[in-house]
């Protein structure tokens, strides 16, 4: 009975091609702009959280300003400048400081040589902690330890490109550079998911280039990390932060230019909340065109059994059940969406297939593509929505009267 029924649904839609390609054609295309919009929405986010694949997501990042807010005798206008007790404060600041580096760049233009090679690169001294900050990913030797600040070593760890550049394909690690008078054994090398700018940069311990470049205690920046801390956590530490400089270089804490301080976690935060509205606005523009195929699948199969009246009033006469009429046609649709979500399914995910691999890496768009659950989420869909869109008319044509039916022309 299986195999007489797939045959007469055949049989139907053979018979009635221009409405078969329609309703294929209707609900493929619903099908189609939802997982495409799904895919897109997904790498447009990937090409978002691709700027936060260089630095820790919880990191905090405070930076040197000027006052805008005359306080306790400071006039507006003055600098503030950051030393190794800032450091310290901002380390012993609680139990949410978990990673802590500062860092220091030394002043004028220094240039990098070895054995005759030599290029300008950017140089940081740092603390040790840096290597989690910044996600540095060490590929020979060692990163920058506290036995080298403690005893001002004259090493450094170098990016990719420095090693490619100066070195070519012989051995970097135990052999000296030069940084403008200054020679330093390269311990490490290192390459970062940040791309070629980061790795062209020069690490060194920062109490060494405090000494050598006439720092005394001086500071640019300091960055931490706030552990597993939530996000409430993580903006109260940055307020704390912000009011241990106000007390210590007497500005006040309403002045947000006096020191700038950069909350990692609340722009994530800020970007996710910000998908997750794109998400279900996706999700719903995309379930409105498939619902729309789905209702001129149903539109069609009541044409449909219009057009079947005198068949199927004939079927009853001849003992056709109320619940095989219903069978014929909800099948029927079944077979015609599920066939037709198939369609769009495959087209869309091969659509995104070819521009995850044609688009190059961007922050506007990466790696397009829906997962496992999206494509299991939207064929239950459309199975649900085709059983849906046939049972009406099915139940219709069940109430069919045969005499009436047969007295059609």
């Amino acid at each position: 009975m299986g195999i007489d029924l797939l045959q007469e649904i055949a049989q139907t839609l053979r018979t009635h091609k221009t409405r078969t390609a329609l309703a294929v054609l209707t609900v493929a295309w619903g099908v189609f702009m939802l997982v495409l919009l799904l895919g897109a929405g997904r790498g447009i986010q990937n090409g978002v959280e691709l700027q936060f694949r260089d630095d820790a997501v919880n990191s905090i990042r405070v930076y040197r300003g000027k006052t805008t807010i005359a306080h306790e005798g400071l006039p507006r206008g003055s600098r503030i400048r950051f030393d190794n007790e800032d450091y310290e404060r901002v380390r012993s600041q609680g139990s949410e400081v978990d990673r802590i580096t500062s860092r220091y760049y030394p002043g004028g233009s220094l240039t990098t040589s070895y054995n005759g090679q030599s290029s300008a690169y950017d140089i940081r001294a740092v603390h040790p902690d840096h290597l989690y900050l910044e996600k540095t990913l060490i590929t020979q030797g060692r990163f920058i330890n506290q036995i080298d600040l403690d005893n001002k070593r004259k090493v450094c760890v170098i990016g990719r490109r420095v090693k490619e550049v100066l070195f070519g394909d012989a051995t970097a690690l135990g052999e000296y550079i030069q940084i403008g008078d200054i020679a330093y054994r390269v311990v490490g090398i290192f390459r970062d998911d940040g791309g070629q700018r980061e790795e062209e940069t020069i690490y060194l311990p920062v109490t060494t280039a405090q000494l050598v470049y006439g720092a005394a205690q001086k500071i640019n920046q300091l960055l931490y990390t706030v552990g597993d801390a939530s996000y409430e956590q993580s903006k109260q530490s940055e307020e704390d932060t912000r009011q241990l400089f106000a007390d210590r270089h007497g500005f006040s804490a309403d002045d947000k230019r006096a020191i700038r301080i950069y909350n990692n976690l609340d722009e994530y935060k800020k970007i996710t909340d910000l998908f997750f509205w794109i998400r279900v606005f996706v999700a719903v523009v995309g379930a409105g065109t498939v619902l729309t195929g789905i209702l001129a699948v149903s539109n069609i199969m009541v044409i449909s059994v219009a057009e079947r009246r005198r068949e199927i009033g004939i079927r009853k006469a001849l003992g056709a059940t109320p619940a095989s009429i219903t069978r014929l046609i909800v099948v029927e649709s079944l077979i015609l969406t599920s066939a037709a979500g198939y369609l769009g399914l495959l087209l869309s995910v091969g659509l995104l297939e070819i521009l995850k691999r044609t688009v190059a890496e961007n922050d506007y768009m990466y790696q397009p593509d829906v997962s496992t659950a999206v494509v299991v989420s939207v064929t239950l869909l459309v199975v649900f929505a085709g059983t849906l869109a046939g049972y009406l008319p099915a139940r219709k044509a069940a109430l069919i009267n045969p005499v009436e039916a047969l007295q059609t022309k």
